[in-house]
């Protein structure tokens, strides 16, 4: 009697516990035959599509002006693509430059000086200032942080003043590193990097230090590499921020200033100066392209820390 009891105890409970299974079966088939549903999967590729011609659209017409003659950028109604494509537009943005009693050559060293050093400054101080509020506990961590998180609610224009003042007070008014000094410091990379270090598991830190690494050593060769796509998706912005800054608040001598700068004044030169204007406006969004192109394979990598548990 205790055997056939045991047995049909058994056969009780496996049918109890197959339910559960039956039923996850049934829903997972369910959930694969929803997203394997043709009209839905045209309808969602359809409105990727519509979406990507409009995202595409201003990066066509840019391309196609810089090709255009003079009379095709005056036509009207405007036409999106080129006719007579001809590189004059860009012949005479370097005849302007050329004129220019500053070399063109200087703007773009001064540009790769302030969006490299800039760049660069940020990363490393926004990931070295994120690490011990992820992987540290100290008194005033969370009043920190939220500063950090404040200071993010205060637009460029509202600290304006203050930053014109403390820069002034350093004495690097005018130069270089006032600009590079700034975009070093911003609350924004601090976050983010802090909410990606914050996903490494703390066992793999804590094996490190067993293994006597240093806290340097930790995070040069653990935290970093894993918050790659991190840091890379940082630079991105702001390097694209960098690029676009003309340095008017700080920078007062015509050699120290960037390339926007230079580019603003042809643009604002009249219609004469209109396809020279759409050659600039070209340059301008073809570096930060390029960058983000070059960027953007390890960005779109899977993450390392979405695999590691505890």
């Amino acid at each position: 009697m205790d055997g056939t009891v045991s047995i049909k105890t058994e056969e009780a409970l496996t049918a109890q516990t197959s339910k559960p299974r039956i039923i996850k079966k049934r829903f997972i088939r369910r959930q694969r035959k929803i997203n394997r549903s043709a009209a839905g999967n045209g309808l969602l590729f359809l409105l990727m599509a519509i979406c990507g011609v409009f995202m595409a659209l201003p990066l066509v017409m840019i391309i196609n002006n810089a090709l255009k003659p003079l009379d095709e950028i005056f036509q009207f109604p405007p036409r999106i693509l080129v006719r007579n494509p001809t590189l004059e537009n860009f012949s005479d943005l370097f005849v302007l430059m050329s004129d220019s009693w500053v070399p063109f050559s200087r703007y773009i060293l001064n540009t790769i000086i302030i969006t490299g050093c800039g760049t660069v400054g940020h990363v490393i101080c926004a990931s070295m200032a994120a690490y011990p509020l992820a992987k540290h506990k100290f008194r005033g961590q969370k009043v920190l942080f939220s500063l950090v998180v404040l200071s993010m609610m205060f637009s460029w224009t509202v600290t304006q003043i203050p930053n014109y003042m403390i820069i002034t007070y350093l004495g690097i008014n005018n130069t270089h590193l006032a600009l590079i000094l700034p975009a070093s410091a911003f609350g924004m990379g601090l976050y983010l990097m802090k909410q990606f270090m914050e996903q490494i598991p703390d066992s793999i830190i804590e094996s490190a230090r067993l293994d006597g690494a240093g806290e340097f050593r930790i995070f040069w060769r653990i935290i970093m590499p894993n918050v790659k796509p991190a840091w890379l998706t940082l630079a991105i912005f702001q390097f694209q921020h960098l690029w676009g800054n003309t340095g008017h608040l700080f920078l007062r001598s015509e050699e120290l200033r960037p390339l926007q700068h230079a580019m603003q004044f042809i643009t604002h030169g009249g219609v004469q100066r209109a396809g020279a204007s759409a050659a600039v406006a070209f340059i301008i969004a073809a570096i930060p392209i390029t960058f983000f192109l070059i960027c953007q394979s390890n960005i779109l990598e899977t993450m390392t820390t979405s695999g590691m548990k505890d």
